[in-house]
């Protein structure tokens, strides 16, 4: 799952904006293996913990890596503030490499936003479909 989220985010406003996004998509934490976000917020408490909380590895990319990232919804707002055009729809993506897919493109829940994608190339989740980040 890829992450975008303004500074000092509250944990909980985190969890709600991951929560339902899985709902949105149909799955639980167990189907989902990282949270990928922008390096300058993988840094933030709180989303640090919440990775922690889920039992996903976290994944920091730079903001010029994710800015190369092709993406279905750029904003110009993003690019602005962070030096890409997309921070939840490219960290999935770079977390799920080049024959990856959006399985969610990004929805906002307040000051959260998230995106999932799933790998095509890596192993087996238990439901018999490839991992999610």
């Amino acid at each position: 799952m890829g992450i975008g989220a303004r500074p000092g985010v509250a944990a909980a406003a985190l969890r709600a904006a991951v929560d339902a996004g899985l709902a949105t998509a149909g799955l639980s934490v167990a189907d989902v293996t990282v949270l990928a976000t922008a390096d300058r917020r993988a840094g933030d408490p709180g989303v640090r913990d919440l990775a922690v909380d889920l039992g996903w590895r976290l994944l920091a990319f730079a903001s010029a890596d994710l800015a190369r990232q092709d993406v279905p919804n750029p904003s110009r707002t993003v690019a602005q503030a962070v030096g890409t055009p997309s921070v939840a729809e490219a960290a999935a993506l770079s977390a799920v490499g080049p024959t990856g897919s959006l399985l969610l493109a990004k929805h906002n829940y307040g000051d959260v936003t998230v995106a999932i994608a799933r790998s095509a190339t890596a192993g087996l989740a238990r439901s018999e479909e490839p991992p999610l980040h």
